[in-house]
């Protein structure tokens, strides 16, 4: 099948999916006219690749899993430990994210408590621009503009 369909039927983009390919974790054949044909059994690949980067697992260590996965000897064991590695590794990252807010947040406590006290308030609104033509002083009279 064509990058074109395979994508179709995986939702997964032409970009991506020839991005996979650079990476090696796809390896299709090629047409005499250079076209990369994939076979049947790659659409299942293709999905497994997409779901594992959703839940954040980098493309080398897809690549680690896959092999296992072409041949049917990953087991759910295996998934079920690299899932809860995952899992420690995202509550790893939500602990330094959380601990790096609270740094953000000292700093801006410590920052308040050093402004100074509140500024005097604002003097009243400024008078409107000045218009641009000066009114008549009479019915007569020629209306001139006012300098710059």
């Amino acid at each position: 099948m064509q990058i074109s369909e395979l994508a179709r039927r995986t939702s997964v983009s032409v970009h991506a999916l020839r991005h996979y390919e650079s990476q090696g974790l796809l390896l299709p054949e090629r047409r005499p006219n250079g076209y990369r044909d994939y076979a049947e059994g790659t659409e299942r690949e293709v999905v497994f690749i997409a779901m594992s980067r959703q839940l954040g697992f980098a493309l080398p260590r897809i690549a680690g899993h896959l092999a296992d996965f072409r041949s049917g000897r990953l087991s759910i064991a295996t998934m079920v430990q690299a899932l809860q590695q995952r899992a420690q590794e995202l509550a790893d990252q939500a602990a330094l994210l959380q601990a790096q807010r609270q740094k953000v947040l000292e700093h801006m406590a410590w920052l308040q408590a050093r402004a100074p006290a509140s500024p005097a308030p604002s003097p009243p609104a400024a008078p409107p621009w000045p218009r641009v033509r000066r009114r008549a002083a009479g019915p007569s009279s020629p209306t001139h503009r006012s300098p710059p």
